[in-house]
């Protein structure tokens, strides 16, 4: 099939083109044509496959045809809800690339971290479709600098990740301010049952679009595992950097700390690297995401926070430093690359502590990942597993004084841990101590 049978205005179709895009994904080509004909859609499909074309084309398509000679509006038609900063900037980019041909089609996209008052003030010029998370939009809902009375169609992007971070209760909130006359669209990489309860509450009828089975992997993304001893993990890194002559990878620890603190490893074994995470700025990220992109740094140390918001052309690697707590969180960051039909190769650095964290992934993904020694590094089978808790080995985690006030909702659930911590070393935290590798 082409785009050209989907029935997209010819100034999308003019945008496809110029992105060099000729036939359409398989979720786009099941997806796109539901939407246009009116229905709720919940459209699953491994990351990387065209998701966000998949809604964002027949939504420009459908407000383009009911624009009219409306200049001016100020009230909302369309809104995508996303879980993080990276992705909210990433899906209006899309937008924008694919309607710059569409006259009068305004969008913005608005999140935490930069200023509210610019967004205020193009709030007010008028805005077609809003891209946004959930915590800054409540934040303008409750300042009334937006009106959410008149929105068409809803799209909630990324939706696992939503359940993930907390994010569930501020969803609820905004659909009490959108008119219960609407379409709904719900796209994830992956689909939980409390996704499908979620789905429930808000979708009429809708359609299910499932390219691919639950929690794949993508077939073009060479995976394998490097059995390392903990303390040796950041010099197998540069090693495995410096002999590969990589140019351009992207790494994920559990902790910001961590991103920080390999970064600067990594720097001082002469591999330019910058870390990304939820305390530094948003110009802080942006800029090193730029740097990145651009091959003007070598590494880019990343926390969860990236996993869904990160999208560059032909990433060739993706390493776990330390595998997630949270097994689907796994697909997600390899996910990062062999994109749009491109291979990629996803490296898991793991030591004896995380035994039970790779065999959650395996078992999530129907898949054994392949065990490979790196000459050098071989493990010492002497070495004990410790405890994993929040991210970090038993004896270093820091811990809240014990007067210390819990955050009430903190950044709004970005990097909250999702499982107690007595699970995160595994679902047999208590024989860590004989855990070993088998081969």
């Amino acid at each position: 099939m082409s785009f050209s049978a989907l029935g997209l205005r010819a100034e999308l179709m003019l945008a496809v083109g110029e992105q060099g895009y000729t036939e359409p994904t398989p979720i786009q080509a099941q997806a796109i044509p539901a939407v246009l004909a009116g229905r709720d859609v919940m459209g699953g499909a491994q990351t990387g496959t065209g998701k966000t074309a998949g809604f964002t084309l027949p939504l420009l398509h459908k407000l383009a045809e009911q624009a009219g000679g409306q200049h001016g509006r100020t009230a909302v038609r369309a809104l995508i809800l996303v879980p993080t900063r990276e992705l909210a900037a990433q899906v209006q980019a899309s937008v924008y690339t694919y309607g710059k041909h569409l006259p009068k089609i305004r969008s913005l996209s608005v999140y935490g971290g930069v200023g509210f008052h610019p967004q205020v003030q193009a709030l007010k010029r008028g805005i077609d479709i809003l891209v946004a998370t959930p915590g800054r939009l409540l934040d303008h809902l409750a300042q009334r600098t937006v009106d959410l009375s008149k929105v068409q169609v809803l799209v909630l992007d990324e939706a696992d990740r939503m359940l993930d971070m907390g994010f569930i209760p501020d969803i609820r909130k905004i659909l009490a301010y959108l008119p219960k006359q609407r379409q709904n669209l719900l796209f994830s990489a992956t689909f939980s049952d409390e996704i499908k309860k979620l789905a429930d509450g808000f979708m009429h009828d809708p359609l299910l679009v499932e390219v691919a089975r639950r929690n794949a992997t993508g077939d073009l993304i060479a995976q394998r595992v490097c059995p390392v001893d903990r303390e040796k993990k950041k010099d197998l890194l540069a090693h495995l950097i410096t002999t590969g002559d990589w140019k351009q990878v992207l790494v994920f620890t559990r902790t910001k700390h961590g991103a920080n603190n390999l970064a600067e490893k990594l720097g001082k074994s002469g591999i330019r690297a910058d870390a990304i995470h939820g305390n530094k700025s948003q110009p802080a990220r942006t800029r090193a995401l730029a740097e990145f992109k651009s091959g003007k740094i070598r590494v880019l140390v990343a926390t969860d926070i990236a996993a869904r918001g990160i999208d560059i052309d032909e990433l060739p690697h993706v390493v776990n430093f330390e595998l997630p707590h949270v097994a689907n969180d796994y697909v997600h960051r390899i996910g990062r690359t062999g994109r749009a039909g491109s291979s990629g190769e996803a490296i898991s650095l793991v030591c004896v502590d995380e035994l039970g964290l790779l065999r959650d992934i395996e078992r999530l993904t129907k898949r054994e990942i392949k065990k490979e020694i790196v000459p050098g590094f071989e493990v010492d089978p002497r070495i004990r597993a410790e405890p994993i808790v929040q991210g970090k080995r038993g004896g270093q985690q820091q811990r809240r004084p014990s007067n210390a006030p819990r955050k009430a909702g903190g950044n709004r659930g970005q990097n909250a841990p999702r499982q107690p911590a007595s699970r995160a070393g595994g679902r047999n935290s208590r024989d860590s101590g004989r855990r070993s590798f088998a081969y």
